[in-house]
């Protein structure tokens, strides 16, 4: 079974493989990172890792058993009980609930051990899979109209003081 765990220097090999294997797959729904993204792929791992010790960011990857990556799950900008979810999944761990599955476990822990209380998340109109993960994890829409590196997009929350359908706890 998968793990998510908390992005480690450990993860720098397992995470540019993830990237550089599914860059084409990731890159027909969401904006490509381009080539610099990997020309210094050790210094922007070390950079995120400042940001994850100063409590402004929350990077996750999720893991198997043989220590592969299967995706990325972050949450950014955190700040006054709130932060930014973005997140990413191989190609060959897509469309088998991984995602949804891992983004409701991190709004709990987004909850029990970051004390936010609210996540906003954003998808391109066109990303169906993006979109269809954050509805079944509780997020809805915002009526927020947003560009996504020129694509048109919708703004998500998710209150997490509520389940996933949006009930109280």
């Amino acid at each position: 079974m998968p793990e998510l765990q908390r992005l480690h220097p450990d993860h720098l090999a397992a995470l540019l493989t993830f990237e550089q294997e599914n860059r084409a797959y990731f890159a027909a729904s969401v904006p490509d990172r381009g080539d610099a993204y990997f020309a210094d792929f050790a210094g922007r791992l070390a950079a995120l890792l400042t940001e994850q010790a100063e409590g402004i960011c929350h990077f996750h990857v999720l893991v198997d058993t043989n220590g592969e990556i299967l995706g990325r799950f972050n949450l950014m900008d955190a700040a006054d009980g709130s932060a930014d979810l973005g997140f990413r999944v191989a190609e060959k761990a897509a469309r088998r609930g991984l995602a949804t599955a891992t983004v409701l476990h991190l709004c709990t822990l987004a909850a029990t051990e970051y004390g936010l209380t609210t996540l906003r998340a954003a998808a391109a109109l066109d990303n169906t899979a993006s979109r269809t993960v954050l509805t079944r994890a509780g997020f809805v829409p915002t009526g927020e109209e947003v560009r996504l590196s020129g694509r048109p997009g919708s703004g998500y929350v998710r209150d997490l003081s509520r389940g996933p359908e949006g009930w109280a706890r």
